[in-house]
């Protein structure tokens, strides 16, 4: 019989590709997937330290271990991702949870089969956390879980460093991948029926920057967008201060782009931004949003705010929204900000009382749920092209979302999930969009 993984993943979807990742190295060692936690026999956190919020969830989770760890002796309990690659964080976690038997970093993920079998040749734990980025290591046999969709690394690490960000210290400086085998790797992904592919970077804007590959990012997005077969291509995440004119004609020529761009915009307050060491005015963020719709007008955009970052004064937290109100947003992911010990924003005079951070928080959730309510009415009456994605049990209907990553549900009577499915759009509820496959 088999071993069993089981793998428990926080944050964003570079973390959810990275756990492919980890299920592939497992597979490969001959592990099989269980969702049952307790029937697993090595139990892997890929972990996250952007917001306090998942490092909290995971340091629960990973404790709630300790009476199963008991049961099964022979348990192994590897911690990876970010929030061991902090410094100073394998040392509290060796402190809070000695029961763990790996730990490993961001930046030798690939180190993992290695890990295992000194581990299982002996007693000790096995903590290996690589302190500088080396070359890029190629994975060829990542498990993927996400179908019809697939993530495609093409930049790892930043080099920005946002005063709140903790990511340049527990991902390492810029790496771009080299295009021949982005492409290689796309090319396979459509072969074996993905219909959904986005190239993932912490700023894809910045891909080649380093001089490594040949090519910048809109040569590698026209590229890649060339490649024959039926899928949809996105793109995440864009930095507003390397967002283009050059990558937006690119967008203009290919229609199996996407027309949805993620922006993140963080405030609307040119102070706050500078604060942030963002590098870009609330002048030119409009006017990228401006270029963008001149080319595509039919193009949405979805962004990330943060809200009560030191210093914000309430007209700072104004120009917020007057802002989310000009550039009338698909959606935006709304944040308060959470100081990450390491950055130079903890440090900083004038952190924000909780209370006003929390009215904050609401008034701009209302203010956003407001504008993507409007959005989804538009919808009703509409016909749109949906890939399916999956099936709701509790509804009884499939589900899948639309080129603006609209989600929407409808009855079929044969299993769809891989098609891309015309649906008329009957109601809309929030976010979500109600409706029939249109007849032929």
């Amino acid at each position: 019989m088999s071993e069993k993984y089981h793998i428990v993943t926080y944050g964003c979807q570079m973390n959810v590709h990275e756990s492919e990742k980890i299920a592939g190295i497992l597979c490969r060692m001959g592990y099989e997937n269980t969702n049952e936690i307790s029937e697993a026999d090595i139990i892997v956190f890929n972990t996250c330290c952007i917001r306090e919020n998942a490092e909290n969830h995971a340091f629960g989770n990973i404790g709630a271990l300790k009476k199963l760890k008991k049961q099964k002796p022979n348990l192994l309990i590897a911690v990876g991702g970010c929030m061991t690659q902090e410094k100073g964080k394998t040392d509290v976690l060796k402190k809070k949870f000695p029961f763990i038997d790996i730990m490993f970093g961001t930046l030798n993920l690939e180190d993992l089969e290695t890990l295992i079998t000194r581990k299982k040749a002996q007693k000790k734990k096995v903590i290996e956390i690589r302190e500088k980025e080396g070359e890029i290591v190629e994975f060829s046999d990542a498990y993927r879980t996400s179908y019809p969709n697939a993530w495609v690394n093409i930049v790892y690490g930043c080099n920005n460093f946002c005063t709140y960000c903790i990511v340049p210290y527990v991902r390492g400086r810029e790496r771009s991948r080299k295009p021949e085998y982005i492409l290689a790797e796309v090319k396979q992904l459509v072969a074996q029926g993905y219909k959904e592919i986005t190239l993932l970077g912490q700023n894809v804007n910045s891909y080649g920057l380093d001089g490594t590959t040949g090519m910048n990012f809109a040569q590698l997005l026209d590229a890649v967008a060339s490649i024959e077969g039926d899928f949809r291509l996105r793109f995440m995440t864009s930095h507003p201060k390397d967002f283009n004119e050059e990558v937006v004609k690119v967008m203009q020529k290919h229609r199996k782009i996407c027309r949805l761009v993620h922006l993140p915009v963080q405030s609307g307050s040119n102070s706050i931004l500078s604060a942030m060491n963002r590098r870009y005015t609330r002048e030119k963020y409009l006017d990228e949003i401006k270029m963008l719709r001149s080319y595509l007008p039919e193009a949405e955009v979805t962004t990330d705010i943060i809200v009560g970052f030191p210093k914000e004064t309430e007209e700072d937290y104004l120009q917020t929204e007057a802002l989310v109100k000009e550039v009338d947003f698909a959606s935006a992911f709304t944040f308060v900000y959470s100081p990450r010990e390491g950055t130079k924003a903890a440090t900083m005079d004038g952190q924000i009382p909780e209370e006003v951070q929390k009215d904050r928080i609401m008034r701009l959730v209302e203010l956003v749920n407001s504008l993507t309510r409007k959005k989804s009415e538009k919808y009703v009456g509409k016909e749109v092209e949906i890939l399916c994605e999956d099936y709701d049990e509790k509804k009884g209907l499939y589900l899948g979302r639309d080129e603006f990553g609209r989600m929407g549900y409808f009855p079929c009577e044969h299993n769809c999930i891989g098609e891309f499915v015309r649906v008329k759009i009957a109601r809309a509820n929030g976010i979500s969009l109600f409706g029939e496959i249109c007849k032929d």
